[in-house]
């Protein structure tokens, strides 16, 4: 099991919710934080210049891609075992972009989704259309790439990480043994898993207990809560990327997800 990373500058880790985004904070000599914001660049603009922050969410969108995604989801998936299923395949850039419209029904979100697939079955090898769920978090996808791409320096401090690497890395490099959620209900066997090893990586248990934020689920909160370790491990210098190096998209952006 993972020991916990000392507390020497300011990290946060962050998840998608269904009000924005997630954020758990870590700041030197304080108690940890929860908080959540309607966009991405409110938070980053709410910590210290140097903070390190790790984001449940790609970063790096090639012009095509291969087999099982941009390559960082194959590699972390093979760790991943049963939990392999959480890591969805991002399509190339073009998909992506396709359809960043709003929608007003579902009728229109699903023939969008069907038009963003055609895009995608002519930009990878072999042909591979969207999952529903990933086309679900596109705005979001959209929104970080925007800020990154506006402010290229925060690639050096903002990265890529995944829950269900995380929790892999943090427990010795095992995977969890039981899912967040069953058929769309939130687990109470397989949110206690990561409870009891969020908390032998050293956050408190009131920590883990409590109520989320408003507009975030409880299974985002403990998401955020291990992205804010890979984030400490990052900025100690002890954080992995798969692939090792990092590769590049078209805009410069790293290609990695950190463990």
């Amino acid at each position: 099991m993972t020991p916990p990373v000392a507390a020497t500058a300011t990290v946060a880790g962050v998840d998608g919710c269904r009000a924005g985004w997630i954020a758990v904070i870590r700041r030197p000599g304080a108690a940890l934080d929860a908080a959540v914001f309607a966009h991405l660049a409110d938070l980053v603009d709410s910590l210290d210049a140097q903070a390190v922050i790790a984001v449940d969410m790609p970063i790096g969108l090639p012009e095509r891609v291969g087999h099982g995604g941009r390559g960082p989801e194959r590699l972390v998936r093979e760790k991943l075992g049963a939990r392999q299923s959480s890591v969805f395949s991002i399509p190339s850039r073009a998909a992506v972009f396709a359809e960043a419209d709003a929608f007003t029904t579902v009728d229109a979100w699903h023939a969008a989704h069907r038009r963003a697939s055609v895009v995608a079955r002519a930009t990878s090898e072999p042909p591979r259309a969207i999952s529903i769920q990933a086309f679900g978090i596109f705005p979001k996808i959209r929104e970080l790439d925007a800020l990154l791409r506006a402010r290229p320096g925060l690639c050096e401090r903002v990265i890529e990480s995944h829950p269900e690497a995380a929790f892999w890395r943090l427990n010795g490099e095992r995977a969890m043994q039981t899912p967040k959620k069953v058929k769309g209900s939130v687990n109470p066997e397989g949110m206690e898993e990561r409870k009891a090893l969020l908390e032998a990586c050293g956050i408190d248990r009131a920590f883990l207990d409590a109520a989320p934020p408003r507009g975030a689920g409880a299974d985002d909160y403990l998401d955020a809560a291990a992205m804010m370790l890979i984030a400490a491990r990052h900025s100690a210098g002890e954080a992995l990327p798969f692939p090792d190096p990092p590769g590049r998209d078209g805009w410069g952006l790293p290609i990695a997800i950190w463990t």
